[in-house]
């Protein structure tokens, strides 16, 4: 029922009841005079009474009604927001179950926009999600965003209101209000900190252009939260399994991957260059005098020396490429589709760049490397590391700091020594 009917049928429950009272009154005072008339005094008298009574009673009715009808009204409509806040309920609380399911942040995007467009109708919004080192907040998804307004694709956590005080906060652009350094767009928006376990887990932006945008969003507060609530414990949990499954695979001081994940890569490139007849190519490395430096300038020393290594390697490789920490300081990188030529050429700018180090930590850092491919040294994947660690050894006792390559046992080794 829409709201002109219903103020329709007010008026009408107002009028009936008062039109009904006033012709029983009328034939009620038309009766009595008749009996006055007629000198029917006592019957005029117990029926003047039985007026009065009913005249009290009417009087009540007429009053009463109205009442009555604006109480049925409030119930009628405590109903009707009572229906709707069960369904925003059940809605809320199927989010939070298909979430459980989400196998990753397009899942939970997903879940996300499904949920809002009925719940936030005609509004207007964006998810971020901190990044793995938690220095800014990056765009995970966003939905009915105006294109000729300003989406930023970064967040910085020091120039956000509701990051730093982790309560949501409105940002606009009328007098008086406070907002954030990183707001950009013309619309007004309500930012909303996605809490779990005690830390931020990201931030949900719901805005409007309404005129009365800021009553709006105020009013929309307690649902903003609720959604973000929901929202914060699924990126949680999706966070943590690819914390673990990162765990599973890279070397925690380094980020390259482990051993055990080489391995496997390994046995399935070298398979597909069974199959294809592509190159693979293998590169050991071994960082020179690495106890000595350990020795002279203390573990912490020796750890950050890795991890700049570790970052050397992988600024040089392509995204194919795999760079893993085979034990202690000595790395393995596998080059798919790599001849034997190109491999010993970016052994030479790996040793170049791990050379240049040493300026870095004012102490002097270099590596050997032993380089080996198939088809080129080896037929099988499994000489291929086997050959690559000969080569290695065979450029320690070189001198070390140089590239050797592996050879056929009918041919003797090649080393490229550092000029």
């Amino acid at each position: 029922m829409n709201s002109k009917s219903s103020q329709a049928l007010d008026r009408l429950m107002r009028v009936v009841p008062a039109a009904l009272a006033g012709s029983v009154v009328l034939m009620m005072v038309a009766r009595g005079t008749s009996m006055f008339v007629q000198g029917e005094l006592d019957q005029f008298i117990a029926y003047a009474v039985e007026m009065l009574a009913g005249s009290v009673a009417l009087a009540i009715l007429v009053f009463a009604t109205p009442r009555n009808n604006e109480g049925l009204e409030q119930r009628r409509l405590a109903a009707v927001e009572a229906e709707a806040e069960r369904r925003r309920v059940q809605r809320l609380l199927q989010m939070t179950d298909m979430l459980q399911s989400a196998n990753g942040y397009a899942d939970a995007n997903a879940v996300l926009r499904a949920t809002v467009e009925t719940l936030l109708a005609g509004f207007c919004g964006a998810l971020y999600i901190f990044n793995n080192s938690r220095d800014r907040l990056e765009l995970s998804t966003s939905w009915n965003w105006p294109e000729d307004e300003r989406l930023l694709k970064t967040l910085s956590p020091s120039l956000c209101w509701a990051l730093k005080r982790g309560k949501a906060h409105i940002n606009g652009n009328g007098p008086g209000m406070l907002r954030c350094e990183h707001h950009a767009s013309g619309l007004t928006v309500l930012e909303v900190p996605m809490m779990a376990h005690g830390e931020i887990q990201g931030m949900l932006k719901v805005a409007t252009s309404a005129e009365d945008a800021t009553a709006r969003l105020a009013e929309i507060r307690p649902l903003a939260e609720a959604v973000a609530d929901a929202m914060s414990l699924a990126v949680s949990n999706i966070a943590l399994r690819e914390k673990l499954r990162t765990q599973a695979l890279r070397d925690p001081l380094t980020g390259l991957y482990n051993r055990r994940y080489m391995e496997d890569a390994l046995e399935r490139y070298a398979s597909l260059a069974e199959r294809s007849g592509t190159p693979l190519s293998a590169i050991m490395i071994d960082l020179d005098h690495f106890k000595k430096l350990n020795d002279e300038h203390g573990h912490a020393m020796g750890d950050a020396v890795l991890r700049a290594v570790a970052g050397a390697i992988i600024g040089a490789l392509r995204p194919s490429d795999v760079a893993c920490r085979y034990g202690g300081e000595e790395l393995v990188v596998i080059l798919p589709e790599c001849d034997h030529a190109d491999a010993m050429q970016i052994g030479e700018m790996l040793r170049t760049r791990i050379e240049a180090l040493s300026a870095i930590h004012d102490a002097r850092i270099s590596a050997s490397f032993g380089v080996a491919s198939i088809p080129e040294t080896t037929r099988t994947a499994g000489d291929l590391l086997t050959m690559a660690d000969a080569a290695l050894y065979q450029a320690k006792e070189n001198g070390r700091n140089q590239v050797a390559s592996a050879h056929r046992k009918d041919l003797p080794p090649i080393a490229i020594a550092a000029e």
